[in-house]
């Protein structure tokens, strides 16, 4: 049927305005009908500009087409030539239809063409413009004009044209070896992953026909029985497309061959453009080789930590099948897991996550005997606040969105976001932009106890395995989350020490503060009302903090030897900054009133800058205050600098500068959810200056 609707396109094609006319010049048929050869002189109004055509002295140009027909081997190979101008600019074409080598019912088409210009009256570039412009306009046109042919043929009640076979007086001894078999109509035809070059090669499939049942081998049913069975639904192109790249990873790719249901996820997340998803397969591939992600269920083992504190799990599955993930980020100490494991443990405790969902996916596959190639999250965010969003935290989010975004594509299934509070719409703000716009789609978010309503959980969850803390009565074994002990917390340094870094930096950096030895981190500011934010945990000791400007840049920060102290510091820096000549209001300016933090504090807080220059953020040792009435030290301070081994401090600190448009737009909705603290941070307290706010948590 195929091979019929392209001769349609003959002796001219409304559906090609260029191709004006042709003439049979030569034509020729085997005796038993099997080969077929045709040439035609072809008229084309090529689309050039008219001073080009009145210089050349031509109005249309000719090509001469030979198409060879060869219904034994069940092919057509096409050659085209020009035959205008033929001494100054040379174009050879070439098509062909061939038979799929592992499939009969697949249709391959190849094309291919060459263009020498030689000389061509000063205008050889434009030429050239011209004829790649028409040849690509021809073949994005292509399937278009097939599937218009197929249509008519349709239309006039052409479905199924018998293979051809020999005449029984022709008959060969190997007449046997092809057996007759009905061809199936070619419907559907894939689109073409054509780039804008003179090469293009494409495999049509043609579904079978429903009342010509196809005689193939046992193998033959088995593919269709097993994309059905594990891949689901697929159109002729999708399949092309899944064939193709498996084909070209097993030529290709030295290691591990990933199974179809995880090619079909890079296809389906590039919408089956084979060249896109062949690019980001490839990346995950290499990623996945390069940190032994493979293994990461067999080798490795999350920390206690992640055990105890991270509030996460399997859960049953949905209506459909999908394996249910359940999150109570709400309740969900982000920071103090980033504080005690490091980006590098969470984000690969995450990976391990999504490893298990594709081994769930599988099982559910076997035992609903249907395609499950995706998982269902629950989220409840019951509890969240302003806690979650910690700016590091936030960062740390991202990236882990960024990463899963890459390597694990169109694994979400669908995702039930819960109790949404007022802060959360300052989150997904920071967090929807990392998202792709597919999985957006899949997000059903419920405010309150909307989701016990119509619309609600019930459509999507068995009211058998709704967990308790939703009103349920399925036990859920997930964590209920909770603090982090800052016990628990490590270093920079000792988060730096990981064995495998999925990611290469880390976001807090550790300092030593002494008595007489402050440390300063210098922030340089270009436009006023930018805004310098901080997140910093006083580990050691208590500390004051200080922010100064000053117009004139300090001197290149040293390494403070500690003079008298003779006391290294191998658990953090300690840089000064402020030269010990400069004056308070003369050199440098106190911008914000002093913030005592005590051992165990943590502190968040912003500064709106009102001028340009040299901001300096000081931590500074804090002495013990004496009575006023006998100057001497309190008892509950003596016992507190027992604690302190030779008046040493240690803070972890982060900074970093932003836009002042984008920070005030987060801090008015963040003002506004004050009110929404959980159990989390019941022991905030806040306090706020002209242009700075801070927030400490004991």
């Amino acid at each position: 049927v195929l091979l019929q609707a392209y001769e349609r396109r003959f002796p001219t094609c409304p559906l090609i305005p260029m191709f004006v006319a042709s003439d049979t010049v030569s034509e020729y048929k085997s005796e038993d009908g099997a080969i077929h050869v045709i040439e035609r002189r072809c008229k084309l109004d090529i689309d050039a500009p008219r001073l080009l055509k009145k210089i050349a002295g031509v109005d249309y140009v000719y090509f001469v087409q030979k198409n060879s027909l060869n219904r034994r081997e069940r092919t057509l190979h096409i050659e085209a030539y020009n035959e205008t101008f033929s001494n100054r600019v040379i174009i050879n074409e070439h098509c062909s239809y061939t038979v799929h080598p592992d499939n009969e019912d697949w249709t391959c088409f190849e094309q291919s063409a060459s263009l020498d210009i030689k000389s061509f009256f000063g205008f050889e570039s434009t030429v050239e413009k011209i004829a790649m412009k028409q040849y690509t306009s021809n073949i994005k046109k292509g399937k278009e004009i097939i599937e218009y042919y197929l249509k008519q043929l349709e239309e006039e009640g052409i479905t199924f044209i018998p293979r051809w076979t020999p005449p029984v007086a022709c008959k060969s001894e190997n007449s046997t070896s092809h057996p007759r078999r009905p061809v199936s109509p070619a419907i559907n035809i894939p689109e073409s992953a054509t780039k804008e070059g003179l090469n293009n090669k494409e495999i049509l499939n043609t579904s079978s026909s429903p009342s010509e049942p196809t005689a193939g081998t046992p193998d033959d049913k088995l593919d269709a029985d097993y994309i059905k069975r594990y891949l689901g639904d697929l159109t002729p192109m999708q399949e092309s497309c899944l064939i193709r790249l498996r084909q070209w990873l097993q030529e290709t790719h030295k290691g591990k061959i990933p199974k179809d249901e995880h090619i079909l996820r890079f296809l389906r997340a590039r919408d089956f453009n084979i060249d896109k998803a062949r690019e980001i397969l490839c990346q995950s591939l290499t990623w996945r080789k390069q940190h032994q992600v493979d293994y990461i269920l067999d080798t490795w083992n999350p920390p206690q930590v992640l055990q105890d504190y991270y509030a996460g799990g399997w859960h049953h599955h949905d209506k459909d099948g999908r394996p249910l993930y359940v999150l109570r980020l709400g309740q969900m100490d982000t920071k103090g897991l980033v504080r005690a494991l490091g980006e590098e443990a969470l984000l690969r405790y995450v990976l391990s996550i999504n490893e298990e969902g594709l081994r769930r996916c599988e099982e559910n596959t076997k035992v609903f005997g249907r395609p499950i190639s995706s998982w269902t999250c629950l989220v409840d965010l019951e509890g969240l606040n302003m806690r979650h969003l910690w700016r590091p935290g936030v960062k740390a989010l991202l990236r882990i969105i960024e990463v899963v975004e890459a390597n694990y594509p169109e694994t979400l299934g669908r995702l039930l976001i819960l109790r949404a509070p007022r802060v959360f719409p300052v989150l997904w703000t920071l967090v929807s932009p990392f998202i792709d716009d597919n999985t957006r789609k899949k997000f059903l978010i419920y405010a309150g106890n909307d989701y016990q309503g119509p619309g609600g959980l019930l459509d999507y969850i068995d009211k058998e395995i709704i967990p308790d803390f939703l009103g349920g009565e399925c036990m859920c074994e997930v964590p209920e989350g909770g603090l982090v002990p800052k016990s628990l917390y490590r270093t920079a340094e000792e988060l730096e020490n990981e064995d495998i870094k999925l990611w290469t930096e880390t976001i807090y950096q550790s300092a030593s503060v002494f008595k007489g030895a402050p440390h300063e981190v210098l922030i340089q500011i270009v436009d006023a009302s930018s805004v310098i934010t901080w997140d910093f945990d006083v580990c050691k000791g208590d500390i004051v903090f200080n922010i100064f400007h000053s117009k004139r840049a300090p001197q290149p920060p040293k390494k403070d030897s500690l003079g008298a102290h003779s006391i290294t510091s191998p658990g953090g820096n300690n840089v000064q900054l402020i030269d010990k000549v400069w004056q308070l209001g003369r050199d440098y300016s106190m911008v914000e009133s002093p913030l005592i933090c005590k051992e165990g504090e943590s502190v968040q807080g912003s500064h709106v800058t009102r001028w340009p220059g040299f901001y300096i953020l000081q931590w500074k040792f804090h002495s013990m205050p004496a009575c006023a009435t006998t100057n001497l030290p309190r008892v509950d301070d003596v016992l507190a600098s027992l604690q302190v081994s030779s008046h040493k401090c240690k803070v972890m600190y982060y900074t970093e500068v932003i836009g002042s448009e984008d920070f005030r737009g987060s801090m008015t909705s963040l003002e506004s959810s004050h009110s929404g603290f959980s159990q989390l941070s019941a022991a905030t307290t806040s306090s706020s200056q002209s242009h700075s706010s801070s927030m400490i948590s004991r």
